[in-house]
């Protein structure tokens, strides 16, 4: 029917929100096809999707698109060359910066795309200092004291990722609140696969203090981003 759904779809973002994000954009140019009946995803297939179709008829509707691309994960040329074409954003996420790939990422920030969004770390992510806490690996946390030059106490650490986000050549820059306040695993928004308990965490305003508002605010403009 000419893509309606999400013609209406996105006129509703567009209301609310100054960009949005596509996630599992790959799936737009091709998608992972199951039989109904199938128990698992095992067995499936590639069925190329009519992407150009359908952003040009999204394009025709609403101008150029403030769209995100989230392209995380394995990228297939395919994809890479429809998020070229249209200009999208992709994404970095500073979290997976310090991994086995390390010091030749493209998560390192300066190795960021200028086009592109950078995020200390998404709803899917631990926190900063959860991910540190619970997660890096020793040799993971060596990488990241090489890339900063220094050993940062965990209590800091979330503000030495906003700043390399903030530092990224990167348009955009994207930190969870729960980054800004430096908070533990305990306020984790999302796990993915896990059927309870998520997205529960909720903020109060008296949590921002003057001095993380400051903080940031001098941090923004530091790197001229206010």
């Amino acid at each position: 029917n000419g893509y309606g759904w999400w013609i209406d779809r996105m006129q509703q973002h567009l209301r609310l929100y100054d960009l949005t994000r596509i996630d599992h954009f790959r799936g737009l140019v091709a998608y992972w096809e199951v039989p109904a009946r199938a128990e698992t995803a095992v067995n499936g297939r590639w069925v190329p999707a009519p992407v150009e179709d359908f952003f040009d008829r999204l394009t025709k509707c609403f101008g150029p698109l403030p769209v995100i691309a989230e392209d995380l994960g394995t990228i297939t040329a395919d994809v890479r060359e429809v998020i070229r074409r249209y200009g999208f954003p992709g994404m970095r996420v500073l979290l997976f910066a310090f991994g086995d790939d390390f010091p030749h990422g493209s998560f390192l920030p300066h190795r960021h795309e200028p086009n592109s969004v950078v995020y200390t770390g998404t709803h899917d992510n631990n926190t900063v200092r959860g991910w540190f806490e619970q997660e890096a690996d020793q040799k993971t946390k060596r990488n990241l004291v090489r890339y900063l030059g220094r050993d940062v106490p965990v209590e800091e650490l979330h503000w030495e990722f906003i700043r390399l986000a903030m530092m990224s050549t990167a348009e955009t820059v994207i930190v969870p609140l729960q980054d800004v306040l430096g908070l533990g695993s305990e306020a984790r928004m999302n796990r993915p696969a896990r059927r309870r308990g998520n997205w529960r965490w909720c903020f109060e305003w008296d949590a921002l203090d003057s001095e993380t508002t400051d903080r940031l605010r001098d941090m923004t403009e530091t790197y001229g981003r206010i």
